[in-house]
């Protein structure tokens, strides 16, 4: 698997801004003690790498990949998730 560049020196964003189909890397949480816990229980650490799979129809919640594993958000959740964006879509590594 191609090694993914992430955009470094721009304004981070948050993860319910990341589009379906990209991939991003935590930088932080912020919300409260629990939520930031409850993010940590599911995989969210600093530095990992999280696949956007899809959204519900309104967009909320999100269905991510991080590790081997799916997790689904709910916006709210993923508000609280501050995240370099990749520069390249996840699908684009795998183009000739």
């Amino acid at each position: 698997m191609a090694r993914q560049r992430f955009r470094g020196g721009q304004k981070p964003c948050m993860l319910k801004d990341v589009r379906s189909g990209c991939r991003a890397r935590v930088r932080c949480h912020h919300g409260t003690r629990s939520i930031r816990q409850r993010l940590l229980d599911l995989g969210f650490l600093p530095q990992a790498e999280i696949d956007v799979i899809r959204r519900a129809p309104l967009g909320d919640p999100i269905q991510c990949r991080i590790g081997s594993c799916c997790v689904v958000l709910r916006g709210s959740e993923a508000a609280q998730i501050e995240v370099d964006e990749a520069e390249t879509p996840r699908d684009a590594e795998h183009q000739p």
